[in-house]
């Protein structure tokens, strides 16, 4: 007898768009949290030595989480997941999560006990420009942070379970929880007991640890609830479970090469002064746009995609439906943000950091890193929906394979921008951040067009108008000229409120311009909530 499968039904569109809300909300407000963390940070530590540490110290560790968890079971676990509570088989789904979830313990404990015995040497290997005090402080964060990381990959299998029963909020706002202990634990030592940078580090790094208890832990109760009832008698040997085993392993190899392309990152970073520091705070800042719009609709895709159901052709229009409507979305909203570190990049830096430690030439770093990364801004989001719509395909190695051409671009471009440039060019090391970060933007253009042409011989070609892509370009660029006009004429002395102002002129701008040309999403029903009637 088949059970009831009123609730495993493939996700319809309007659902679909609700789900994403969701995840952006989510995701908005953890990214909200992690900003005033990062200000938090910036005042108390600035761009200083143990602000260059702390940042390669948490990288490290948190690289295994990337491996083993969200993007490594959203391509692996939730297809199988997804299509197993699809067809009905609700009891076998379950069977599988609990499986996992064994799978992933057994791996987790082994990686982390190695990372705490190898801190010495992962550091050496990765900040060969690390040496002294630098490098003895390095060992230490990293040997505190390696177990609270293996605990996010518990949050990570939460995040597929939740996702794949339509529950998006709870596991992308779930992070909130890290934020919050890290930014308690800067007042209380930083404001309260006035510690110095170093003891700063070592107190972040012990409340990092306290913080992913606590993101696992509220996504527990729920999770239990959705699994019920518990066996805790996982059968690894399962069809299913060689499924998700059988993705998952070019899935990790091909996160592995992202994440190889982090640690060109670090490593590159590393020999520039404060390198890492300003880095970690650039990716602060970009990886907002990129999580909001990139992972929100990618995340909220893959399991409607995973779902959709019918004959090959069928499932090749479904797919090539929703991929076009998410590059839409994905456009408009990632357009204006690249523009936006490109030309006022500053105005984002200063408004976000510029306080206590974190000085005016600080921001020009930042900014000039924040450039850098808005090139490859759009080609980095949407390709993130492609690789999601392979995934959905069951296809793992093709993405692994242009990744790969990724990551070789970097390591080339990287190094030429942001060592040997700088100093042909006889200016200050730190500017080199800027070239690791465009040399990415490069080879994320390669990258996506390499996905965009191996997906379309595979389900046919998926409209993307590019006359609309330019009117969005348009708009952002007629708002940016708007927001920096003003910026000229406002005084000085008030970053926080100034840069508001800015910014929120150069968004209404933007979505005025890019209502009046036709091209803006969502807005008639923005506009029909606010009880405007458009004429």
């Amino acid at each position: 007898m088949r059970e009831n499968t009123s609730d495993a039904a493939p996700p319809k569109p309007r659902r679909t768009r609700a789900a994403a809300a969701m995840v952006a909300s989510g995701i908005l407000l953890s990214r909200l949290s992690g900003l005033i963390r990062e200000r938090v940070f910036a005042h108390y530590l600035g761009a200083s030595m143990a602000a260059d540490v702390y940042r390669v110290a948490f990288r490290v560790p948190n690289m295994l989480q990337n491996l083993l968890g969200e993007g490594v079971l959203s391509a692996s676990f939730i297809p199988v997941y997804a299509r197993l509570r699809a067809e009905g088989r609700v009891k076998e789904a379950n069977e599988l999560a609990e499986a996992i979830f064994a799978l992933l313990a057994m791996v987790a404990s082994v990686i982390v006990a190695l990372g705490i015995l190898c801190a010495p040497f992962l550091v050496s290997l990765l900040a060969l420009g690390y040496s002294g005090e630098k490098r003895e402080l390095a060992v230490a964060l990293v040997r505190i942070v390696f177990p609270g990381t293996g605990l996010l990959v518990f949050s990570a299998w939460c995040l597929g379970v939740l996702n794949s029963h339509g529950r998006f909020f709870l596991s992308y706002a779930s992070p909130v929880m890290m934020n919050v202990a890290m930014i308690a634990a800067l007042l209380w030592q930083g404001g309260l007991h006035g510690h110095g940078a170093v003891s700063l580090a070592y107190t972040l790094s012990w409340a990092s640890v306290a913080g992913a208890v606590l993101q696992f832990g509220v996504q527990a109760p729920t999770v239990c609830k959705y699994l019920r009832p518990l066996n805790w008698n996982p059968r690894l040997g399962s069809m299913h479970v060689a499924a998700v085993v059988a993705a998952f392993v070019p899935v990790f190899i091909s996160r592995g090469v992202f994440q190889l392309s982090g640690f060109i990152d670090l490593e590159l970073a590393s020999f520039l002064p404060s390198g890492n520091a300003l880095l970690g705070y650039a990716q602060t800042l970009y990886m907002l746009p990129v999580s909001l719009f990139g992972m929100s609709i990618s995340a909220a895709e893959l399991p409607a995609m995973s779902s959709a159901l019918g004959s090959e052709v069928e499932i090749a229009a479904t797919l090539r439906t929703r991929l076009s409507a998410g590059l839409q979305k994905i456009a408009f909203f990632v357009v204006p943000s690249a523009v936006a570190f490109l030309a006022l990049g500053n105005v984002v830096a200063a408004t976000l950091y510029r306080t206590g430690r974190f000085g005016e030439q600080d921001v020009l770093f930042v900014w000039a890193a924040l450039a850098g990364s808005g090139v490859g801004l759009l080609a980095q989001t949407m390709g993130r929906l492609y690789s999601s719509t392979f995934y959905a395909l069951r296809d793992t190695r093709t993405p692994l394979h242009y990744a790969l051409v990724r990551v070789a671009l970097t390591l080339c471009l990287g190094y030429a921008f942001s060592i040997p440039l700088p100093r042909a060019l006889g200016i200050d090391m730190n500017w080199g951040v800027a070239g690791l970060t465009s040399s990415a933007g490069i080879a994320g253009w390669v990258e996506f067009l390499l996905l965009r042409r191996g997906l379309q011989r595979r389900i046919g070609r998926v409209e993307f108008a590019a006359s609309r892509l330019l009117k969005l370009w348009a708009s952002a660029l007629l708002a940016a000229a708007v927001a920096f006009a003003l910026e000229r004429v406002l005084p000085r002395g008030h970053a926080v409120l100034g840069g508001l102002l800015i910014l929120g002129v150069y968004g209404v701008a933007y979505l005025l311009t890019a209502q009046g040309l036709g091209v803006a999403v969502g807005m008639d029903s923005l506009l029909q909530r606010l009880g405007v009637r458009r004429r």
